[in-house]
């Protein structure tokens, strides 16, 4: 509460970028820095992109239209701001204080939001005539629109009481989010991870949770009249269970790693597929060629160093794996879902099997959205018909690589892509990349 009426202040965009420096001179130690104050200013339309403001005071600011994309507001204060339509695409707001901010038609694509504060909020002042008054900010045309939060990492963040009716919430990092008693009536949440997420006593009424992960996720006293939970990940089995194996799980795999290590003199390989392994939660280091688990749910698994070689993993469900360093030189994976995978380094290049003959690998028809490739060996291999946006592909080698039909919305590559892959005809928003 404050003890004076609030009168708002109009910033110029000069005022606004000399602010910025000051606040950027501070955070690295040089002289002539301040802390950037913003609070109850009007900065409609105005451009922060990319700047460094950590730990800044929006406190009641206007940002209604404002360019925020790519800035760094790491624990800065927006408490009670107006982001109507404003800009966030890419920006980074840990830990930040959004409590009763407003986010209609605001586009947080791709932003981290992970810890950050987004309860109900308000700031009330002192009134000569009504006593008590709580600040509101003026209703403008096209405020219908409802707030994106598509890819945002909104990990641990705190929403109770938040009112996103009909937000999207697709593809978002919802990882032990607490949305208790929030108004999601119709809100979108398609391939979200809600791992671990408490949406207690929350409307869902009509929303759309199809594709979603609810691994653990609290709905108790929700209210999901409409929701659809189609394809969604729960805690419950999937296809069938290591139990139901003739074999015990450990044991296969025991005997894989030797029947690998002895050239199959001795062990056998197993085989998984159709099987849920998300009790085993780590594979990382094995030496599994020829690894079986066509169509199983390896959601979340450890896999980092793997040797896959040869590994037959069609429309098996790797989203959240770790698989940085694996090899999977000839692997097949079409199919597979890799959204959100972590396959940094890992070798997809082509398998030789003797001095004629090579086995390439394919990712075809695979979804990899927002997977991070980035250093990955994809020479000479089939990656036609996948979904790659928003992938991170720097650094990866692609020579002779097909990725004919591939979808690129928001993909990260480098400048030499197209003329190092072998083709790339019929690509989908690759210009926009």
């Amino acid at each position: 509460m404050t003890m004076r009426k609030i009168e708002y202040v109009t910033l110029t965009q000069s005022q606004v970028d000399t602010m910025c420096e000051r606040h950027e001179r501070l955070w690295s130690g040089r002289s002539g820095g301040a802390r950037a104050c913003f609070a109850y200013t009007i900065l409609e339309g105005l451009s922060l992109a990319g700047r460094d403001l950590s730990d800044a005071d929006f406190s009641g600011a206007v940002l209604r239209g404002a360019n925020l994309s790519g800035a760094t507001l790491n624990s800065s204060i927006l408490f009670a701001a107006d982001l109507r339509r404003a800009n966030l695409e890419g920006a980074s707001l840990r830990r930040a204080d959004l409590r009763g901010s407003i986010m209609r038609g605001a586009n947080l694509t791709g932003c981290d939001l992970t810890e950050a504060d987004m309860r109900e909020g308000a700031i009330a002042q002192v009134d000569k005539e009504k006593g008590l008054t709580v600040l509101k900010h003026a209703t403008q045309a096209h405020d219908a629109g409802q707030a994106n939060f598509t890819g945002a990492n909104l990990s641990r963040s705190k929403m109770a009481g938040a009112a996103a009716q009909s937000a999207d919430f697709t593809d978002a990092m919802l990882l032990g989010a607490r949305m208790i008693r929030a108004n999601l009536r119709a809100a979108s949440f398609q391939g979200a991870n809600l791992e671990g997420a408490d949406l207690s006593g929350s409307d869902l009424t009509d929303a759309d949770m199809s594709d979603a992960v609810l691994v653990g996720t609290k709905l108790l006293q929700a209210k999901t009249q409409g929701l659809n939970t189609e394809g969604a990940l729960t805690s419950d089995p999937v296809g069938k269970t290591p139990d139901e194996l003739e074999t015990p799980v450990q044991d296969q795999i025991r005997k894989h790693v030797l029947w690998c290590e002895t050239d199959g003199r001795e062990g056998k390989p197993s085989i998984f597929d159709g099987t849920d392994l998300r009790s085993l939660n780590s594979l990382a280091g094995k030496t599994l060629t020829a690894f079986h688990a066509r169509g199983a749910t390896l959601y979340g698994l450890d896999m980092e160093g793997a040797q896959l070689q040869g590994a037959r993993l069609e429309r098996a469900d790797l989203r959240m794996v770790c698989l940085r360093g694996a090899d999977l030189r000839g692997a097949d994976l079409t199919g597979a879902n890799l959204n959100n995978a972590d396959l940094r380094d890992c070798q997809f290049g082509p398998l030789l099997l003797d001095q004629n003959r090579v086995l390439p690998a394919s990712l075809a028809g695979c979804k990899a959205r927002y997977a991070d490739l980035r250093g990955a060996d994809l020479r000479q291999a089939k990656v036609t018909g996948a979904d790659l946006s928003y992938a991170r592909l720097e650094g990866a080698k692609v020579r002779k690589a097909l990725f004919s039909g591939s979808c690129f919305s928001g993909t990260s590559t480098d400048s030499d892509f197209r003329d190092e892959a072998a083709a790339t005809d019929g690509v989908v928003d690759f210009d926009a990349a």
